[in-house]
């Protein structure tokens, strides 16, 4: 059975004991936030509850949210088999960016994840093989924080700056 982003909060909730908060989008889809900590148990749960059954991750996006000095990474889950979607986030501060890996619940993970630490820094713990996917291994930085600034040259290579 079909249900919104507010009934899968509180039946989660029910669950998390309140540790899951629903923002309801002015525009767009609705979301959940989730603590870090709790995040990898979430996961299992959103996959394997048979009310649920989220057994797809479209997709996972990391984001720089620059004047919070945090980070974020976006999950978007889909259900074939019940037919609901659910976005879901979590943030960490900057300083230490560390977030569970969910590539074992979710293969599709594996390369997302690599994206998001690779351009925005994100690290994701139990991640089997946590490395850059679209720079060189020794490029600085990561190139989709708002603050970064381009290394000028790579390997004596000007970059275009």
């Amino acid at each position: 059975m079909m249900m919104t982003t507010e009934e899968i909060t509180k039946y989660l909730n029910q669950r998390f004991e309140g540790k899951i908060e629903f923002i309801e989008a002015e525009v767009g889809e609705s979301w959940i936030t989730v603590s870090p900590s709790i995040l990898r148990e979430l996961a299992k749960t959103l996959r394997d509850d048979e009310k649920l059954r989220f057994n797809n991750l479209m997709c996972l996006s990391g984001v720089h949210y620059q004047k919070e000095n945090e980070l974020g990474v976006t999950y978007h889950l889909d259900s074939t088999i019940h037919r609901h979607k659910l976005v879901m986030k979590v943030r960490v501060p900057e300083e230490k960016p560390v977030v569970p890996s969910v590539e074992s619940l979710w293969k599709t993970a594996n390369w997302h994840e690599r994206e998001a630490y690779d351009l925005i820094g994100v690290t994701f713990r139990g991640h089997p093989d946590l490395r850059r996917i679209l720079t060189p291994q020794d490029w600085e930085g990561h190139p989709l924080r708002k603050d970064y600034e381009q290394q000028e040259t790579y390997h004596n290579v000007t970059t275009g700056i």
